[in-house]
């Protein structure tokens, strides 16, 4: 019989939070949603290929604001895994891991996804690019 004395196995209650953390699921999560996103681009070219009517549904969908909004998602959800890949790239030819180094880029891995999606959205509206 097991005894009660036994240390429990290490969760997240004990772990303090930190950017690797939230780098690592995110990372995951902007996988997952990228897959998601290529479905809706796989809708958009059958929808393109199938004629004007249905192609009209699919531009009025993806033209809503909630359209919109998944859109730009997924656009963040590009450019963060590129990057955050990239990254991890460095790490496995053994560079970055010094804390200084791992802190630096775990940041500029935000600030380049972020400004990057703006950038993008910049220039799918000034270009007329958007439904």
């Amino acid at each position: 019989m097991a005894s009660d004395n036994r240390p429990l196995s290490p969760h997240l209650g004990i772990y303090r939070w930190q950017i690797s953390m939230t780098m690592s699921i995110l990372h995951r999560l902007t996988g997952i949603w990228l897959s998601l996103g290529s479905l809706a681009l796989i809708y958009w070219l059958i929808a393109a290929a199938s004629g004007p009517d249905i192609y009209a549904v699919a531009q009025t969908l993806l033209g809503s604001w909630i359209g919109q909004v998944l859109m730009w998602t997924w656009a963040f959800s590009l450019f963060y895994h590129l990057c955050n890949g990239i990254r991890h790239l460095f790490w496995d030819a053994g560079r970055g891991f010094e804390i200084r180094t791992f802190y630096i880029t775990g940041y500029s891995v935000w600030i380049i996804s972020c400004a990057l999606t703006v950038v993008a959205i910049l220039f799918a509206y000034t270009h007329g690019s958007h439904p």
